[in-house]
């Protein structure tokens, strides 16, 4: 029968020289494996005291990383112990204002409809001169 450990046990263990990590439902310590890691030792340690099974699916391990865990495993996760994972949500946007936008528009009107008005008298003086 599996040991089972609990996330905070696990998280006791987060570091070069005693690494474990908790992928799948299942706990290894890769502490032998650190210098071996293609990744480098970084990744497996900054993976530690998490679940960390989303981190090492992203990656896309080869068939024979994964029976390569086999020699690491040491127990079961207990489930009850890791926090579930918190739904992504988009940060607050700011409301749309209808008054600010009414606001600009206002202000480039008051800006646009003299120049258009002078350009449209420009025109027709132009228009005139040349019928004359």
């Amino acid at each position: 029968m599996a040991k089972v450990f609990t996330l905070a046990e696990v998280s006791e263990h987060s570091n070069s020289k005693d690494c474990w990590l908790v992928i799948g439902g299942k706990v290894y310590d890769v502490t032998k494996f650190l210098d071996d890691h293609p990744g480098g030792d970084d990744i497996l340690i900054n993976a530690t005291g998490k679940d960390a099974t989303e981190d090492f699916d992203d990656i896309g391990h080869s068939p024979s990383a994964m029976t390569k865990m086999e020699e690491f495993l040491i127990g079961d996760i207990d489930p009850s112990t890791i926090p579930p994972k918190k739904a992504y949500a988009p940060p607050k946007q700011p409301h749309y204002n209808q008054d600010k936008t009414s606001e600009f528009v206002v202000k480039i009107l008051r800006f646009l409809a003299p120049l258009v008005i002078l350009g449209l008298a420009v025109g027709l003086h132009l228009y005139a001169k040349s019928e004359a």
